[in-house]
């Protein structure tokens, strides 16, 4: 697992998972935080805020850990980019 990376306003999480054949699958969450009516004091949050997380797993298989990774990067910037336009 590495380090998340925010983008536009989501924090994605790409992991890559070693499987027993070799491959690695690729994998991935996504969270946002959501304010309700009382908006969160500085550094802090409050009852107010609600956190949504989405995970996928295993959405494709790669032979190397890094094009997994990117993989599941890519395919965040996509889901969030199509919910952004739904929203």
């Amino acid at each position: 697992m590495h380090a998340p990376i925010r983008y536009k306003g989501y924090e994605v999480a790409p992991s890559a998972q070693q499987l027993p054949n070799g491959l690695y699958a690729a994998n991935l969450t996504i969270g946002t935080q959501a304010a309700s009516q009382s908006a969160p004091q500085s550094g802090t949050q409050s009852a107010g805020t609600r956190q949504t997380i989405v995970s996928f797993d295993a959405l494709d298989y790669f032979f190397d850990e890094r094009h997994a990774l990117a993989y599941a990067c890519r395919w965040a910037r996509m889901w969030i980019d199509e919910q952004r336009r739904c929203a």
